[in-house]
């Protein structure tokens, strides 16, 4: 096999640790901070987690390490959507467990969780670990999005456990993830089983953050990378000065991608549906600040332009909510079969006229035909919409045409408007992992080991102070429930993790919203180019601006 010479040499890249982690095990000993509660329903959460609930944040310190010696043999997981960093997460789980004890074993679970439910794992070895140091993707031992969440999975992962002489299980995962994890490490305990149950923050959403979790892992490459590509865009429209770009980011329940990408390019507009939500804007309205910028620029002569969008934008708009929520009213149970049996469009759109309410079916209308018809698609597992299949970067430049050409019939706008559209997903979730990222994750794995070596359970590894040079990182762990609420799901209260939504007045937003009318009506474009792996520290260790901004 033909290896890269970047792969190569991205193999021999060591990972730098938080200071206190790299003493040696046997210098690491434990610091207990306060006790802790959930974020909200306290009462309910305790209930549900009487064993796990309301323990310490902990960090690690430089002492003696007073761990018990004990072989361990951990198991581990990859579960949901990919992002870059999860090998380097394995590795340093597997070294800190190796140092410790050449005895101790790492079992990966092949597939995701349903590995476990499967039994079906790798031992993990110096030779197979070796070749997916420092490298994208979760090839590993693979992924999956099944959910550990009734009694009757946790038995079967309390045998497979129990068979292989398991003593913990480390979850490298999102927030519904490790909401699993916490629910397995309370049945874990309930029981007895001696198994401890770690997890690791992932995302590349940015969704999984709070006061504790700076930032979950992946989002400094999938940004990175993303931020290149629009750079490149930019760059491509300030030369042709032809085209607007309509591109869709990341980001189905939060605009954190699309943010940070807007701060590392200064594109001329960046929707983010936290606002959109918050102002209870409406399609057309958004569609107005687009076509604003478009008029602006045209009487400056500049016929080109940016547009950056979040993935889940059109669920921010509340009168596409309602819309969403009908639909998923109207084909509920037998009726999707009903409704994909009608021959032609012309009769699914009378079905459709003859079940939305006046408010809905007026939002509809106005769609472009390929939305409408994007609405109906496959369902989820749940029978809902799925919003990642709307184009809504093509809604908007459509919406923007017509807005347009009203403009122009009123002799307020007499510019050239032409889009181009772009969806920037897959490109982001296995790049190589920036130095950043392959640091935060190496250090998030050796933490991993070092709470299980103490016996923690029901914890997330946290590793913060991240703005910060590595030297300077705080390692730690954080009981899970700290970040659970309560939330109706499918019809049933069920204990989540919140997620971490763009705040407004926060200081990332607060700078966007500063700069967005200079960059709306001018060609402010920065060009960050690809993630630097070699040289200057201050290029290529350079965190987010998202987190530079709070940390600042």
């Amino acid at each position: 096999m033909i290896i890269s010479p970047l792969q190569s040499a991205r193999y021999q890249y060591s990972p730098k640790l938080p200071g206190m982690l790299r003493n040696g095990i046997s210098e690491i000993c434990v610091k207990n901070g306060a006790p802790t509660q959930s974020v909200a329903d306290q009462e309910k959460i305790a209930a549900l987690f009487p064993n796990t609930y309301g323990k310490n944040e902990i960090t690690f310190q430089k002492g003696e390490n007073t761990a018990p010696a004990k072989k361990q043999v951990v198991g581990m997981i990859l579960s949901g959507g990919q992002a870059p960093g999860g090998h380097n997460v394995v590795c340093g789980l597997y070294d800190a467990l190796k140092a410790t004890n050449p005895e101790n074993e790492l079992l990966g679970f092949l597939g995701g969780p349903s590995g476990l439910l499967e039994d079906s794992y790798r031992v993990m070895d110096d030779e197979y670990i070796d070749k997916f140091r420092n490298t994208g993707g979760f090839d590993i031992i693979g992924s999956g999005r099944t959910k550990l969440e009734t009694e009757e999975q946790f038995a079967i992962a309390a045998e497979v456990c129990k068979k292989h002489g398991v003593t913990a299980i480390v979850i490298i995962g999102g927030d519904d993830s490790n909401t699993n994890a916490a629910v397995l490490a309370e049945y874990m305990a309930a029981h007895n089983t001696g198994v401890q149950v770690i997890g690791c923050p992932k995302t590349i959403d940015g969704d999984l953050k709070n006061e504790d979790i700076e930032c979950s892992f992946g989002f400094d490459t999938a940004t990175k990378t993303y931020s290149e590509l629009i750079g490149n865009i930019q760059r491509d429209a300030n030369s042709a000065k032809k085209y607007w770009h309509f591109i869709k980011v990341m980001g189905r329940s939060a605009s954190h991608v699309a943010l940070e990408c807007a701060l590392e390019t200064q594109p001329n507009i960046c929707l983010i549906g936290e606002e959109v939500a918050a102002k209870k804007m409406s399609l057309s309205a958004v569609a107005d600040v687009i076509a604003d910028s478009v008029a602006a620029r045209a009487a400056k002569g500049m016929n080109f332009g940016v547009a950056i969008i979040p993935e889940g934008i059109v669920e921010f708009v509340p009168e596409f909510s309602m819309l969403i929520a009908e639909i998923n009213e109207l084909l509920a149970g037998e009726k999707t079969a009903q409704f994909n049996a009608l021959p032609t469009w012309e009769e699914k759109y009378a079905f459709i006229q003859n079940g939305l309410t006046a408010e809905a079916m007026a939002v509809f209308a106005i769609l472009p035909q390929g939305i409408q018809q994007q609405l109906f698609l496959e369902r989820d597992p749940h029978g809902n919409v799925q919003v990642s299949l709307i184009e809504s970067e093509k809604l908007f430049s459509a919406m923007v045409s017509d807005k347009l050409a009203a403009r122009k019939a009123a002799g307020t706008y007499n510019g050239k408007f032409s889009a181009q559209h772009h969806f920037f997903g897959y490109e982001g979730r296995c790049a190589f992992p920036s130095n950043f990222d392959a640091d935060y994750c190496y250090s998030l794995g050796y933490n991993a080991f070092m709470l299980i070596q103490y016996g923690f359970t029901g914890y997330l590894s946290k590793v913060s102070n991240l703005s910060k040079p590595a030297e300077e990182w705080v390692a730690g762990g954080m009981p899970i429930t700290k970040m659970m609420n309560m939330e109706r799901r499918n019809g049933k209260d069920k204990p989540v993790i919140r997620k971490a939504l763009v705040e407004l007045d926060g200081k990332p937003f607060t700078y966007f919203a500063e700069h967005r009318q200079e960059w709306a009506e001018n060609t402010c474009f920065t060009f960050p180019g690809a993630i630097q792996y070699y040289g200057p520290a201050e290029v290529c260790d350079l965190t987010t601006r998202t987190l530079a901004l709070e940390k600042a």
